[in-house]
């Protein structure tokens, strides 16, 4: 029971649209039908203003953090199933692992919104930070360096992303082994949910901060 407990609620902690709510509540509109219609912070700040979009920021952040502090709780509890052993389900850092790999899959795949929501970022980066905060302090500098030298936060996300199972790997030399291989399932799903990005990252049209969309 405490298994399915533990993925039900990752997925539905990181299913909850804050960014629609957040523009919801602030404007009334409907964040879908604006800017680029991505269920995320930068679209919340770009249709409801700075603040409406730090604020989504922090709540999808907090979303994925307390998705892998929900999971270290369950499987700290007497009644947990599964002895330490080799498979996987044995392991309580495997289900650690897993309850933010759901809880960012969540937040792409939110229910309540048809399956059509954000890319994810924000919400690893909470998960990466519940699991290793020097794994989430070296992926914000490599961010950072990308956005200063190229100035797409696109791009940006898409090698920070390549970037975080390394660092679990090389970075955090005592990281359990199913953590770094789980790892390298977040960091996919965040890629792959900005292929309209790469897409137009290889076309040469993608937008670089600061610069507005053509009419």
């Amino acid at each position: 029971m405490l298994p399915v407990l533990l993925v039900a609620g990752a997925y539905l902690l990181g299913s909850i649209p804050f960014s629609f709510l957040v523009v919801k509540v602030a404007s009334g509109k409907d964040v879908r039908e604006h800017g680029s219609r991505n269920v995320g912070a930068t679209n919340v700040a770009r249709t409801a203003g700075r603040a409406a979009g730090i604020i989504a920021l922090l709540l999808d952040i907090a979303k994925g953090y307390g998705a892998v502090a929900l999971a270290r709780v369950l499987v700290a509890q007497r009644a947990w199933p599964f002895e330490p052993g080799v498979a996987p389900w044995q392991s309580r850092e495997f289900w650690i692992a897993l309850a933010g790999l759901v809880a960012i899959l969540g937040h792409m795949f939110p229910v309540w919104l048809r399956f059509h929501g954000g890319k994810g970022v924000a919400t690893a980066a909470g998960v990466f930070g519940a699991l290793d905060l020097r794994v989430l302090a070296a992926a914000l500098i490599v961010f950072a360096i990308v956005v200063l030298l190229f100035r797409i936060v696109s791009l940006a996300s898409i090698v920070t992303a390549a970037t975080i199972p390394l660092f679990f790997r090389f970075l955090a030399h005592e990281a359990p082994f199913w953590r770094i291989v789980l790892s390298i399932g977040m960091a996919l799903a965040v890629i792959l949910k900005h292929h309209s990005n790469i897409a137009r990252l290889a076309q040469g049209t993608e937008r670089r901060l600061g610069q507005r969309k053509e009419p």
